[in-house]
């Protein structure tokens, strides 16, 4: 995101997590003004997949979806997969896409974290 303030509060939320983990209480309100950032930049695609992370977590007090594969899966793979997630390194992932939406990639995997999120 162009704002520095959303770049600022990226920054905070990646520490916040090397440092206390998944803390719901104070995760789910950056979240939210990460969220608002989005809004006033008018990225429907973050907007939506910032939601969703943090509804997925007010629900689960946890981050249960993986970090997107370079490769497609097939299912018998998939369930293996979400036994291993890594709920702070994928939410450190997700968190860190929003900084630079110039990458084609980046807008990539967060359509699949939307997705995995949507189906969850």
């Amino acid at each position: 995101m162009e704002n520095k303030k959303a770049s600022k509060l990226i920054d905070k939320i990646l520490d916040d997590l090397d440092k206390t983990g998944i803390n719901t209480d104070t995760l789910i309100e950056d979240i939210k003004e990460l969220r608002t950032y989005a809004l006033e930049e008018q990225i429907p695609l973050v907007v939506k997949v910032l939601r969703f992370t943090y509804e997925h977590i007010e629900k689960n007090n946890s981050f249960l979806i993986p970090i997107p594969d370079d490769e497609p899966i097939d299912d018998e793979d998939s369930t293996e997969e979400k036994e291993a997630v890594d709920p702070i390194e994928s939410l450190k992932y997700l968190i860190s896409l929003t900084k630079s939406l110039k990458n084609r990639m980046n807008i990539s995997d967060l359509k699949e974290y939307r997705d995995a999120l949507m189906e969850y």
